[in-house]
């Protein structure tokens, strides 16, 4: 009983460490600070992807036309502006690159979007898109800080520009070496955007990818209040039901 009882305790302290370190992690990331209900950051979202995620990226679980009502456009906007790989409104986002394509140029194939902002988190890949570095030694010449050994190439590097990370001495381990650990990015070449501008062009897609990942947020959270508003007034209502009812009851 004794054994059992460490062991359970050991488990029990693994758990909480390993969570410790997760709640850390995810500390460390800056906040997208995305706003899924403003539709302008979403219609420039759902633009800033069909132009540069599009061709390797799909979105097989979202169609054209549910976008454009859920980000208020019409049809002739969908169409000119967002379906440049579909013929039918009622398609969904395929990638215009084959998947067997991409997986041979890549080595693997990109993944699809629809859910990556649930799965991943918006905030993880608002940092991922912001975290490309030059490395030598990559074969698309550039490195990821939040997914070392990315096989996707910086995309946007002609509206950011190439930066270099920089690293500096941590503290001493136990056999006394000090590890390098990221300090900041340093800016080489200059994109066409600065740097606010292009937080800002991160922030509006990212915030189209949670809204694709459940488009019925809008939706869920409207009918949420009128059941709770319905709720409230049926228990008022049972309430009087129930005084007038007894009313005449001794107690």
């Amino acid at each position: 009983m004794a054994k059992m009882i460490s062991l359970v305790t050991c488990l029990a302290i693994l758990l909480f460490s390993v969570a410790a370190l997760a709640v850390k992690a995810e500390l460390e990331l800056d906040r997208a600070g995305n706003d899924p209900d403003n539709t302008a950051s979403l219609q420039r979202g759902a633009r800033n992807f069909i132009n540069y995620c599009s061709g390797c990226h799909s979105a097989k679980y979202v169609r054209y036309n549910s976008v454009a009502r859920g980000l208020e456009l019409s049809e002739d906007q969908m169409i000119e502006n967002l379906m440049f790989n579909a013929e039918r409104t009622f398609e969904t986002m395929q990638a215009s690159m084959p998947a067997s394509d991409a997986a041979r140029w890549f080595g693997k194939a990109p993944p699809d979007m629809s859910l990556m902002s649930r799965s991943k988190s918006t905030d993880y890949i608002y940092n991922y898109l912001r975290s490309f570095y030059l490395d030598p030694d990559s074969p698309s010449g550039v490195d990821n800080l939040r997914l070392e050994g990315t096989s996707m190439p910086h995309v946007l590097w002609e509206l950011q520009g190439f930066q270099r990370a920089l690293y500096v001495e941590g503290e001493a381990n136990e056999a006394g070496a000090r590890p390098l650990v990221f300090d900041r990015f340093e800016s080489v070449t200059t994109g066409s955007m600065s740097a606010d501008e292009y937080d800002d062009f991160v922030r509006d897609t990212v915030n189209f990818l949670e809204y694709i990942s459940e488009p019925v947020r809008r939706t869920r959270r409207v009918l949420g209040v009128w059941v709770l508003m319905f709720l409230a007034f049926f228990l008022f209502v049972a309430w009087k039901l129930e005084k007038e009812i007894w009313k005449d009851v001794p107690k």
